[in-house]
């Protein structure tokens, strides 16, 4: 009972009394040593790679051929398909849309097409001949699209570059009814990794 009455008589004493009290257990409590060690590594970067192409007549035509006559030669013209990125990836060919100057008789049911692949040029310059593996044979009509390629052309390492011949010859079964006809097409290289 003493004691409440000392608190009761003098309360700003027990108070003070009380906070160094309460200081003291706390700076007590905290003043505990401890081992610490860290390490860091800073640095990471992260980079997408890239896949892109060279094409060797880019924005122009592979070959073209005038006054074709129904089962004369083909006419040849070849290209350089690179893959400039860092990254792999498989390459594909199609064929954009087909422009036939005669809608009853379309030209492009009558033109012979043949894509060749020449090889690459891990060693010189290709040189196309017969024993070069065929792309596509067939009608330009007939050929793939973008969504139906003609078909795979194989996976593309990083700088690797490939010739590619293609012919035409308008067959030998086209009638009058194809004469003075024209038919245009753009040809559409793509690749995905």
């Amino acid at each position: 009972m003493s004691r409440f009455k000392i608190l009761a008589a003098n309360p700003r004493r027990a108070l003070a009394a009380l906070a160094t009290v309460l200081v003291a257990v706390g700076v007590t409590g905290a003043s505990g040593a401890n081992f610490n060690a860290s390490s860091a590594n800073p640095g990471n970067v992260f980079t997408a790679g890239t896949l892109a192409m060279t094409n060797s007549n880019d924005g122009a035509a592979i070959l073209t051929a005038s006054n074709m006559r129904p089962g004369d030669a083909a006419t040849y013209g070849v290209v350089d398909i690179k893959n400039t990125g860092s990254l792999s990836g498989p390459f594909t060919l199609s064929k954009g849309t087909v422009s036939d100057s005669d809608g009853s008789n379309p030209m492009s049911a009558k033109l012979n097409v043949s894509v060749v692949d020449c090889g690459t040029f891990a060693s010189g310059t290709p040189t196309c001949d017969v024993a070069d593996p065929v792309v596509y044979t067939g009608t330009l009509a007939a050929m793939g699209t973008v969504g139906n390629p003609v078909g795979a052309l194989g996976t593309y390492a990083a700088d690797e570059q490939h010739r590619y011949r293609f012919g035409v010859q308008l067959d030998g079964s086209a009638t009058n009814a194809y004469q003075g006809d024209s038919s245009e097409v753009e040809f559409l290289w793509t690749a995905t990794s």
